[in-house]
């Protein structure tokens, strides 16, 4: 007879989930078993570590739309998860976590690896259950997915390894206390209230300067997106997180905002009477109108959010697309286009600028920021785009073009360092027919990234062969982002004992590991760098040795950030060297690219 474990793969199938990412443990022994009875469906993608399954979990339902789901042995693989569950917390993914506990006999003994799974998960998870009996199977399966799925959150299934290996009970008795649940979720048509609407169009309609903020919750909304933005005139910035919301090809794209973001953005966002936020929840406000300044109008499908980020006038609690749909016969189209002109004026500035940027060099070192840019005219259609948290980042945001039919996605909420490299893997088993192309920071490479080119190997069989798989490695022997941020947040100088990372060859990793490995350390050499790696039909490790002292300037420089950046440079011989080898440089190239514009 089927044990409950073999139950509990056969009902996530059910719910279409056929690739679950975990490490085995004696916690899980008897999930493991009915793996291995289920011949590959679902499939068992071994990892190298359970914060890994979890990160791929969140990477598939990122770039998929399903439920992602992991699976780890109880104890210290349960803790491990936290930080991968935690990223889909926060950027709203579902996902679904299967964690085994201690057999309940030895529950509240103080057990070797007994914890009290229900109080780890409790913040993490929107639902939390432990199946005590094998009929209880079913429901809490159904209720983890329904919940996941209607919440864009995770839930926690908890199974004591001796109730895996009971006898299933598909259907448990007609009983008092007994339920029946079944398989099946829809998404529902979550539209605001009508008066609310036309307060929204009253206000869209009276603004001369509609600036609109995009993030992921407008992903399924691009078409709307772009009949509202032609319609008030408006341009678009767009949050991390609704990086691939529209392409950057668009003249009106102002591109990403905040300490990450464009001249072109800013601007728009210090000048505009009127603020759009669109399925975002952008939370710095220093980076976003003065208060006062801007009528606010917000779409946000969760009601406990809108109107968090700034005074809002209308609140359209409902779906992006659905919304906007409902909106856009109320909208009239703006007459007079010179706030559109100036908008498209400053995009196409902001992209002078970052050519300019980019196409800079001092001494023999490569800058970051030409790596993003030789990369930007080369990238293949359909591509999936990842980033891990760092100084990379930065460049990742700005200098590439996404078009349309890509897709891109970090750790945006959480921003965590770690999940740019699962996050490939996990799109590149969704979609072996797509390039996929990582953006990783030599810190977190060391950190963890490394680790998982050895899951590349072990199915190098599946993810060989393809279109391009590359992971990108900013080498600078630096915690750079925080080196900055020591700097421009604190006024500290650089402090080398916890900044300074060991220089690792890892494109002879790569090539040591059956992958291909690639390392450039010369300027000229970027794009062919780039077009080795693009034209490999194994996984590439592209390393690039590159400039540490290039800062991640945010669009413009705030007076404490300024004052702090001074004083630590006093104390930092390595950013006086940037002064006296780049600064007037860049000035003079930025004035000869852009003739007869002041510069301070």
């Amino acid at each position: 007879m089927a044990q409950v474990s073999d139950f509990v793969l056969t009902r996530l199938r059910e719910w279409g989930v056929h690739r679950i990412f975990g490490y085995p443990g004696d916690g899980i022994n008897g999930l493991l078993g009915a793996f291995d009875r289920a011949a590959g469906d679902p499939e068992f993608i071994q990892v190298r570590h359970e914060e890994m399954a979890a990160f791929m979990a969140c990477g598939h339902a990122k770039f998929t739309g399903e439920v992602g789901v992991c699976v780890a042995t109880s104890g210290p693989g349960a803790v491990h998860l936290l930080n991968g569950l935690y990223d889909a917390k926060l950027d709203h993914q579902p996902v679904v976590a299967v964690v085994g506990q201690q057999k309940r006999l030895s529950l509240g003994t103080h057990y070797q690896q007994e914890i009290h799974l229900d109080r780890l998960f409790a913040d993490v998870s929107e639902y939390c259950e432990m199946i005590t009996h094998p009929g209880q199977a079913r429901h809490v399966i159904d209720r983890a997915f329904k919940t996941a799925l209607t919440m864009r959150g995770v839930s926690a299934i908890v199974i004591p390894n001796d109730i895996q290996e009971e006898d299933a009970q598909p259907s448990p008795p007609k009983a008092h206390g007994s339920v029946f649940s079944s398989v099946g979720w829809s998404r529902p048509r979550v539209l605001p209230d009508p008066d609310e609407l036309r307060r929204a169009a009253d206000v869209l309609n009276e603004g001369e300067k509609v600036a609109i903020v995009a993030g992921q919750g407008a992903a399924d909304a691009s078409e709307e997106v772009v009949e509202a933005a032609e319609l008030l005139g408006a341009g678009v910035a767009k949050a991390l997180l609704g990086r691939d919301v529209l392409p950057d090809e668009l003249t009106y794209a102002t591109g990403p905002i905040g300490l990450l973001g464009s001249t072109a953005s800013d601007k728009m966002i210090k000048e505009c009477d009127t603020l759009f936020l669109i399925g975002t929840s952008f939370p710095y406000s220093e980076w976003l109108p003065d208060e006062g300044q801007a009528r606010g109008v917000e779409i946000d499908i969760d009601g406990r959010m809108i109107g968090m980020r700034y005074p809002m006038d209308a609140h359209l609690v409902g779906d992006a697309k659905e919304t906007l749909k409902a909106l856009i016969p109320l909208l009239r189209r703006k007459e007079k286009r010179s706030w559109r002109a100036k908008i498209e004026k400053d995009v196409r500035e902001w992209h002078e600028i970052c050519d300019v940027w980019s196409g800079q060099h001092f001494g023999d070192l490569i800058n970051p920021q030409s790596v993003a840019a030789e990369l930007s005219s080369r990238l293949p259609d359909r591509a999936i785009l990842t980033a891990d948290s760092g100084s990379a980042t930065n460049w990742w945001a700005r200098h590439l073009t996404l078009r349309e039919g890509m897709d891109a996605s970090l750790s945006g909420t959480l921003a965590t360092m770690g999940p740019g490299v699962p996050y490939a893997i996990a799109a590149r088993f969704a979609h072996p027919d797509r390039p996929v192309i990582a953006f990783v920071g030599d810190g977190a490479f060391q950190m963890n990234g490394m680790n998982e080119m050895i899951t590349v190997k072990r199915y190098l069989d599946r993810l060989a062969g393809g279109p391009p798989f590359v992971f990108c490695v900013f080498n600078n022997q630096d915690l750079n982002q925080v080196t900055w941020e020591q700097r421009a947040m604190a006024g500290d100088p650089k402090y080398p004992a916890s900044q300074v990372i060991p220089d690792i060859p890892y494109g002879a990793y790569a090539e040591l590991l059956g992958l291909r490995g690639i390392r450039c350390e010369a300027p000229e050499n970027v794009g062919r760098a780039w077009d080795e790696a693009l034209a490999s039909g194994r996984p590439v490790v592209l390393e690039f040795k590159v400039d540490q002292e290039i800062a991640p300037i945010p669009p413009h420089l705030m007076v404490p950030m300024a004052k702090k950046t001074v004083k630590a440079a006093l104390h930092d011989p390595e950013l006086a060297g940037i002064a006296r080898r780049g600064i007037r440089q860049k000035a003079a190239q930025y004035a000869e690219r852009l003739p007869g514009r002041k510069h301070g």
